[in-house]
C-alpha cells in the first residue's frame, strides 16, 4: 500500500476535520469532556478502523496529563491533539491493528508534538486577547457587535489551529512510522515494552502532583515484586498478593521514619 495514496489523504482531511471539532471542547465551546484523550483516542480509533490503539494511546496520555488543566495563563501541552494524531498515526500506518511497537512509537511522537502545541495554543491566546481588548474599547451597539465578533473569530481561530496542526503531525508522523519500520528488531521489542511500562510513569506522575508521598514506596516496591514473579513464572493471584504486601511495607516503613 503506498504510503499517501486516495484512502490515506481523505483520512487525514477527515481526522483533521474531526479533531478540529474535537479541540473545541477542550476550552473554547461545549467542554463535554469528549476532548479528554481518553475519549478522544478511542473514538478516533473507531473512526479509522482500529478502537484498541485508540483506547491504549487514549488510557496513556490521559494518565499522563490528566491533572494539566489550562487554568488562568497556563498553557499545557494540548493532550487533544497529541491523542488524536497518534492514534491516526498508528490505525493508519499499520495493514491491520497497529502492534504494540508502533503503538509505542506513535506515543513517542507525541513527545515532539507537546511542544509545538503548546506553542500554537499561546499564539492562539495572544491573538484572540486584542479581540476582547477591541471590543472592551467600544461602545454602544459596536461593543456588542464587536464581543459577538471576538466569540466568532475565537472558535475559529481554535478550530483552524487543531486543523493546520493535524494536516502537518499526520503526514510527518507516517513517514516517520514508515522509516521505523525499516529500524532493527531490537528497537521494535523496547518500543513493545516502553507501551507496557508507561503507565506506569502516568501513574507516578499522579501520585507525584496529588503530594501522594506515600505511594512512592508502593510504586517502588510494587514494582519490583511484580517484576520478580514474573520472571520465576509465579501464579498471578501470588504477584498480585506480594504486590499489595511490599506496597503496604513501603507505605509503612515511610510512615516510622517521619
Amino acid at each position: 500500500m503506498l504510503m499517501f495514496d486516495s484512502h490515506t489523504v481523505f483520512a487525514i482531511a477527515g481526522t483533521a476535520l474531526f479533531g478540529g471539532l474535537i479541540g473545541l471542547d477542550r476550552t473554547a465551546a461545549g467542554q463535554f469532556m469528549i476532548s479528554q484523550p481518553i475519549v478522544a483516542g478511542p473514538l478516533t480509533g473507531w473512526a479509522l478502523g482500529d478502537p484498541v490503539a485508540g483506547t491504549v494511546i487514549g488510557a496513556v496520555l490521559e494518565l499522563i496529563w490528566v491533572l494539566d488543566m489550562p487554568v488562568g495563563t497556563f498553557v499545557p501541552a494540548n493532550s487533544t491533539v497529541s491523542a488524536v494524531s497518534a492514534t491516526a498515526i498508528a490505525a493508519l500506518g499499520s495493514q491491520t491493528a497497529a502492534p504494540l511497537p508502533v503503538i509505542g512509537f506513535c506515543l513517542l511522537l507525541t513527545t515532539v508534538m507537546a511542544p509545538v502545541t503548546m506553542t500554537a495554543d499561546a499564539l492562539v491566546r495572544k491573538w484572540n486577547a486584542r479581540w476582547i481588548a477591541k471590543a472592551a474599547a467600544a461602545t454602544g451597539e459596536r461593543a456588542g457587535r464587536m464581543l459577538a465578533r471576538a466569540h466568532l473569530s475565537g472558535l475559529t481561530l481554535f478550530y483552524l489551529k487543531s486543523f493546520v496542526l493535524y494536516l502537518l503531525f499526520l503526514p510527518a508522523g507516517l513517514a516517520a512510522l514508515a522509516v521505523f519500520g525499516y529500524m532493527p528488531d531490537t528497537v521494535h521489542r523496547a518500543l513493545s515494552v516502553f507501551v507496557k511500562f508507561l503507565p506506569l510513569l502516568g501513574v507516578a506522575l499522579v501520585a507525584r502532583k496529588l503530594s501522594m508521598k506515600t505511594i512512592d514506596y508502593f510504586l517502588l516496591s510494587g514494582f519490583f515484586a511484580a517484576a520478580v514473579g514474573q520472571l520465576l513464572r509465579a501464579p498471578a493471584v501470588i504477584i498480585i498478593v506480594a504486590t499489595v504486601l511490599c506496597g503496604w511495607l513501603g507505605a509503612r516503613y515511610y510512615e516510622i521514619r517521619r
